[in-house]
């Protein structure tokens, strides 16, 4: 639970608004440096744009093509600083490209763009390129369509299939080097005394508890909220009144969307980053714990940004491009086991086509009303989280008057990182091998690291929460109340959807919902009425954000009978 009131009592230095990825980052970097700093969170932490990325940690290989080296290179800076220092989630992906004659980019640039990828990543701990003639790619990729085939690239990016807990770790780190964070708290209005924001008003979306939040005479506010950068800009009041302060719009928005599917006949060894035939757009074919995530869409939003849900059309047109490059796959609407759509908090660039929008992130601290203690993020990477941290933490300081302490993030390794030579997995699989399964194990440290030590010790004193909670999948019941007790989880679709990721894996996690209660009523206090309530939100979430509209009509798998 928030205690709103604590809150009330102190000034901040630094207020951060928007607990996803990005604003995970500034509150670690911020925390680490000395500075006295909260962060705001509306739903979950990286429940936003974060949640519903393609999972890569890459520089970026389409970037070239704007002439964007300076973003290429400081990406691929960063994935290996992310390497280092959270191994136990970002992890080496090797991807393929097939080269068509008819396509878009012939074989002559990819191979130049696969030389100056190497170059940009001069430093990497990764292998280099390697081009594939056509016989050998053929040989390799005997599945793949080979109308026009010329023969294909390969190189490594890396994957964090975790995304949502990348962003958690940053969040447990800020909260261990004594910041603030709270999730479900939205910030209703910043009030502007003079040339800045001196306080702002805040709501607890579970208990209605409202609190004003101070900041310290020199405070800043960073606003890190992605797509709702304008709204929260938009919420500026001055004596009460709330005015056109925000100036021109800063955020176009452009939709993304992903399917999950099953193993499928064709389905690659590699992850394929392909081009559709029909626009010729690149998309990518990715293994993922056991299935396959195929994504992304790119196209203007102008709707709702807490409704966003892949529509029908880009659903089929994700099937039919994967159908046409692997001809034999013979994907259908049956075969999606799950959906998820989020937009990207780009640079508003009227007119621009979605694709050509730059990728470079903004940092602005410069608004109508002339508030000089406000810095707002448009765009930002996943990838680049950390850079862009240092950055903005950079400018704080500078807005403080006072000289920025050396920044560590780089160097640093997140919670849970394993290094070299760690024993600790060893020690788990001889000390809880006669009461969980090898395949669980592995698969805790594969989630939480080193922390998966901290999970295990719960099943020490309750012995029911070594079991698994779905014999289709290795999680076990300890999970869920280390989510609770120790990761801030609040909500059904806290711990389904972003502590752990039953929720896409298992028939979007609603056969789950019994165990999981059972396990919440017993182990953390919930009561009966409280896991009824979560029952019914979880079951409406899944059907705004999740479940395709056609599968709600014709497979009824809404129906709760």
């Amino acid at each position: 639970m928030n205690n709103l009131q604590a809150i009330s009592n102190n000034a901040y230095d630094l207020v951060i608004i928007g607990g996803g990825i990005n604003g995970a980052g500034v509150v670690r970097d911020a925390a680490l440096r000395g500075l006295k700093t909260l962060l705001i969170e509306k739903n979950d932490f990286s429940s936003g744009s974060t949640s519903w990325s393609t999972r890569l940690i890459h520089g970026g290989l389409r970037y070239l093509e704007t002439f964007e080296f300076s973003l290429v290179r400081e990406s691929l800076q960063e994935r290996e600083i992310l390497l280092h220092i959270a191994p136990h989630l970002v992890k080496p992906l090797l991807l393929t490209i097939p080269i068509y004659r008819d396509r878009s980019r012939p074989y002559w640039k990819i191979q130049a763009g696969m030389f100056l990828y190497d170059i940009l990543s001069f430093d990497k701990s990764l292998l280099s390129h390697r081009m594939l003639p056509k016989r050998k790619f053929q040989q390799l990729f005997p599945d793949l369509d080979p109308e026009g085939l010329c023969g294909g690239a390969q190189y490594y990016d890396c994957q964090v299939a975790y995304a949502e807990r990348l962003c958690l770790e940053n969040i447990l780190s800020a909260q261990a080097a004594g910041a603030t964070v709270l999730n479900y708290v939205q910030v209703k209005q910043l009030h502007q005394g003079g040339n800045r924001i001196d306080s702002l008003s805040c709501c607890d979306r579970f208990t209605g508890e409202e609190v004003k939040v101070k900041l310290s005479d020199r405070g800043v506010v960073v606003n890190t909220s992605g797509p709702w950068v304008d709204q929260i800009l938009e919420s500026i009041t001055a004596n009460g009144l709330t005015s056109s302060r925000s100036g021109s719009k800063k955020i176009g928005p452009t939709k993304g969307s992903h399917i999950i599917v099953d193993p499928f006949p064709g389905a690659p060894i590699t992850a394929l980053y392909v081009e559709a035939k029909t626009d010729g757009r690149p998309f990518f074919i990715i293994p993922w714990l056991g299935r396959y995530l195929i994504g992304t869409t790119d196209q203007h939003f102008q709707g709702n940004l807490d409704r966003i849900k892949a529509d029908n059309d880009e659903i089929d047109y994700l099937l039919n491009e994967t159908n046409r490059v692997i001809p034999i796959a013979g994907l259908s609407r049956q075969d999606v086991k799950f959906t998820y759509s989020g937009v990207r908090p780009l640079p508003w660039e009227e007119g621009k086509q979605p694709g050509k929008i730059t990728r470079k992130h903004i940092i602005c601290d410069r608004t109508p009303a002339g508030i000089v203690n406000l810095i707002s993020l448009i765009g930002g990477k996943l990838t680049t989280y950390r850079q862009v941290a240092e950055e903005i933490v950079n400018a704080v300081y500078q807005k403080l008057g006072e000289k920025a302490p050396a920044c560590s993030t780089q160097n640093q390794p997140l919670p849970g990182a394993i290094l070299p030579n760690d024993s600790r997995l060893k020690k788990a699989l001889d000390d809880y091998r006669d009461v969980i399964s090898p395949s669980s194990i592995h698969h805790l440290f594969s989630i939480y690291g080193a922390r998966a030590i901290e999970v295990l010790a719960l099943t020490d004193c309750s012995s029911d929460l070594a079991e698994v909670i779905t014999p289709d999948l290795p999680d076990i019941k300890a999970q869920i109340v280390y989510a609770v007790n120790s990761e801030l989880a609040r909500t059904l679709v806290d711990i389904a959807r972003r502590r752990t990721s039953v929720a896409m894996l298992r028939n979007y996690g609603l056969d789950l919902l019994p165990v999981m209660t059972e396990v919440l009523t017993k182990h953390c206090g919930w009561s009966s009425q409280d896991c009824d309530r979560q029952v019914k939100e979880y079951y409406t979430y899944i059907q705004q954000n999740c479940i395709p509209d056609y599968q709600l009509t014709d497979l009824k798998i809404w129906d709760r009978g």
